[in-house]
């Protein structure tokens, strides 16, 4: 049967904005009747994937999305002495195992960027062994100045997969028995309270401008929106299929669970951080494995938790409803781990030895 590990974790952010909308505003979600801030779960991911934390701990591992893969090839191939038009039509062969070629005509465009027709319409996820494949490929062209065989455009492979590629998927439209079906699911974080979002009007001095006192004054004023909340995030790692997508190496397997669960923990999303040091660590944290059938606990917050001690009553919130419903479906043996910062109970090796077990 498959395992699933399922990742139930408390963050406490202050004043912040870790994910802006399209008018660069906190995103927001509303949760039985009140709005709550929010973290997509495209920014927690990418958070994660790229943090020096997960790189140093699975290096050599790590794929890129990218939708320069072909402009990459180009370069080579041109500094290997190839004509620009050879190299920009070989290039984008290239480029084409990866997904749709851009086919720009607009003149002024391609002047300014020849190489812009070797790029694809979607960013590709590309495996550190299709990279080497793709750079040596590009290296021969140029040195043996030919067009590459339909045999040699072949680079997807299935075999040494990325592991971020493994945990959070793949789809190439154009080859999709390439696809890859994601192993963990990430959920977007919401706030457990009602949140309001405010505003902080801010001004700049330019300093050469103050000096003189005809002209003192901001010489730039703006608006920031931001918030703050204790969110709620949730993971659910199917460990067979990852284990699966890294074709059985459960070495690999232990370090990239290790890794991501680690990440989860102490990771924050990127945005804005220079202006509100927003950063934290989960102040508590769950951890199930079981065959069961997964689910979120996030019932537990569809009525805002209110009051000056958010973080306990959100604790006894989610354990209450965890426990409860386990008792009706039966479920109560259901193995787990717990973290709790706030009254340093636990520990993340403890928490970390457990999901990688």
């Amino acid at each position: 049967m498959t395992t699933f590990i399922q990742l139930h974790l408390l963050t406490a952010y202050p004043a912040a904005n870790l994910n802006r909308d399209d008018t660069g505003a906190p995103k927001t979600v509303t949760i039985g009747g009140a709005s709550r801030l929010r973290i997509s779960s495209q920014s927690l991911k990418r958070a994660w994937r790229t943090s020096t934390l997960f790189e140093e701990a699975l290096a050599g591992h790590i794929g890129t999305r990218t939708a320069r893969i072909g402009r990459e090839a180009a370069k080579i191939i041109l500094d290997g002495g190839v004509s620009p038009t050879k190299a920009i039509e070989w290039g984008g062969a290239i480029a084409g195992c990866f997904g749709k070629v851009k086919s720009e005509k607009d003149k002024n465009k391609l002047d300014k960027d020849p190489l812009i027709n070797t790029e694809t319409e979607q960013l590709a996820h590309v495996s550190p062994l299709e990279m080497q494949a793709v750079q040596a490929l590009a290296r021969t062209l140029a040195e043996e100045k030919r067009a590459p065989t339909p045999d040699e455009l072949s680079f997807l492979r299935k075999e040494a997969m990325a592991v971020d590629i493994a945990l959070f998927g793949r789809m190439l439209a154009s080859t999709p028995e390439h696809n890859i079906e994601a192993a963990c699911q990430v959920a977007h974080a919401f706030g457990v309270g009602e949140t309001l979002i405010e505003d902080d009007f801010f001004t700049a001095v330019d300093d050469l401008r103050q000096a003189s006192a005809e002209e003192a004054g901001a010489g730039h004023i703006g608006e920031l929106g931001f918030g703050s909340a204790l969110f709620y995030t949730y993971i659910c790692i199917d460990r067979d299929s990852l284990l699966e997508n890294l074709n059985g190496d459960e070495q690999l397997l232990a370090k990239t669970l290790r890794a991501l669960g680690e990440c989860s923990l102490k990771i924050s999303p990127t945005g804005k951080q220079n202006s509100f040091a927003s950063r934290a660590y989960a102040s508590w944290a769950l951890v199930e494995k079981s065959t069961e059938q997964p689910r979120s606990l996030a019932a537990a917050f569809w009525e805002p938790v209110t009051g000056n001690n958010q973080l306990e009553e959100a604790v006894r919130r989610i354990t209450t409803l965890r426990d409860n419903m386990n008792k009706v479906y039966g479920s109560e043996k259901t193995p787990c781990a717990t973290l709790y910062g706030m009254k340093g109970e636990g520990s993340v090796a403890q928490l970390l030895d457990f999901i990688s077990a």
